[in-house]
């Protein structure tokens, strides 16, 4: 049991199953952000970059990051989004084999990776080449002249998760340089980075690590590389000395050569008040209180619905800290579930989205999700014009 719902500001008769898209307000960072803008901001006015500390954040939050995905002190940093820090690990992989121009990734990647990749072969110019394969087919593509391997752990859409150790071994017996991104890991289950060995990792911190909208995402470079590697976007904040405003780059040391702009100060203080709620926690007890809960999802939902799909895999090593459902008319089914305050979201074309938190969530919780899931199946609730109607996020 790890349940801790003391810890969060949930809405009263809400049953929330999004996590795995953003993660609830924690009560600590609410009252954090609000003396840090009236007591550092307010008070302190410039001062606070030296006096409260706010230089100095990026790699303090990045080591609490660090503890909950198996990296060491000193081997991650915070920053800019996840799309940025996916930028820049892939430009610096491919630097790292010039003699290569094949990056491979799998169809269950998150797009914004497929697009920055495409975005930095345009740049490049350079005979580069996106080989996008089914993730059944990622091992068997792995070969090389590959230059980098560049996966999500967990599918965004059925949770599937991919073997990291296996394939990053894989990986660097062919020579390609691997990129873990760990949007759908970091928070919901056991990663160890520092075992698997990989190159770089990035990831967000508004799903499971409850960071809040917009929070920052993270890069993690392997210790033994990082004195070395080329950062690409050259910010001034990455600079060996940034405040003697030399016209040349020079880069810093480690992983502080990853940060490229100024920290957004306030978001870091909002994640690094949530991660103190994973004080005392092991990750192996959220996995295996994770995996109960899905566990207990899959079996209602398939007795009392049988209308829905299941589209992830059943076998629980296999699958993340999520259960997707599909249903042709998902989004419809998923607006009405909302309107009675259980909350998952969709993704196209008919997938219905569950997270499992077991910070804040229990099996009486989940019991009654399905209850309503049912209802709303079973007496058509989702056939409603107002359901259909697409809003901008789904």
């Amino acid at each position: 049991m790890v349940l801790r719902k003391e810890f969060f500001d949930l809405p009263e008769g809400v049953i929330y199953l999004d996590g795995n898209s953003l993660g609830p307000l924690p009560k600590g960072a609410k009252a954090r952000v609000a003396e840090m803008m009236q007591d550092e901001w307010g008070a302190q006015l410039i001062k606070g970059w030296n006096s409260a500390g706010w230089m100095a954040q990026p790699s303090r939050v990045g080591d609490m990051v660090g503890r909950l995905i198996g990296a060491s002190a000193g081997t991650v940093v915070m920053g800019d989004t996840l799309s940025i820090k996916v930028y820049q690990a892939l430009a610096a992989a491919l630097k790292m084999r010039p003699d290569r121009k094949v990056i491979l990734s799998d169809s269950g990647n998150f797009p914004t990776d497929l697009y920055m990749a495409q975005g930095l072969i345009q740049m490049l110019d350079g005979g580069y080449e996106l080989r996008v394969v089914e993730p059944e087919a990622v091992v068997d593509a792995i070969d090389d002249s590959v230059a980098a391997v560049m996966l999500t752990q967990v599918d965004y859409r059925t949770g599937r998760v991919h073997d990291m150790e296996a394939i990053t071994e894989l990986a660097h017996s062919s020579g390609a340089v691997m990129i873990w991104d760990l949007a759908h890991s970091a928070g919901a289950l056991p990663v160890d980075l520092a075992a698997c060995s990989c190159e770089f990792a990035v990831g967000c911190t508004y799903k499971y690590l409850n960071g809040g909208p917009g929070a920052p995402a993270f890069i993690y470079v392997r210790p033994d590389l990082a004195d070395n590697v080329d950062p690409a976007l050259a910010g001034w904040l990455g600079h060996e000395a940034p405040f003697a405003f030399d016209p040349d780059y020079r880069p810093a040391p480690g992983i502080e050569r990853m940060r490229v702009g100024t920290p957004p100060v306030i978001q870091l203080t909002a994640l690094e008040a949530a991660l103190e709620v994973w004080e005392g926690v092991d990750m192996q007890d959220v996995r295996a209180a994770s995996v109960a809960l899905q566990e207990v999802f899959i079996r209602e939902v398939e007795a009392c619905v049988p209308e829905l799909t299941l589209a992830s895999p059943r076998e629980a090593a296999r699958r993340g800290s999520q259960v997707s459902f599909r249903f042709e008319n998902g989004y419809a089914a998923m607006q009405s579930l909302i309107a009675r305050g259980v909350i998952g979201d969709f993704r196209a074309p008919d997938i219905m989205r569950f997270g499992f938190t077991p910070l804040y969530l229990d099996e009486a919780d989940v019991l009654a999700a399905v209850g309503h899931i049912e209802t709303v199946m079973r007496d058509r609730l989702w056939d409603d014009p107002a359901f259909m109607a697409r809003q901008r996020v789904t």
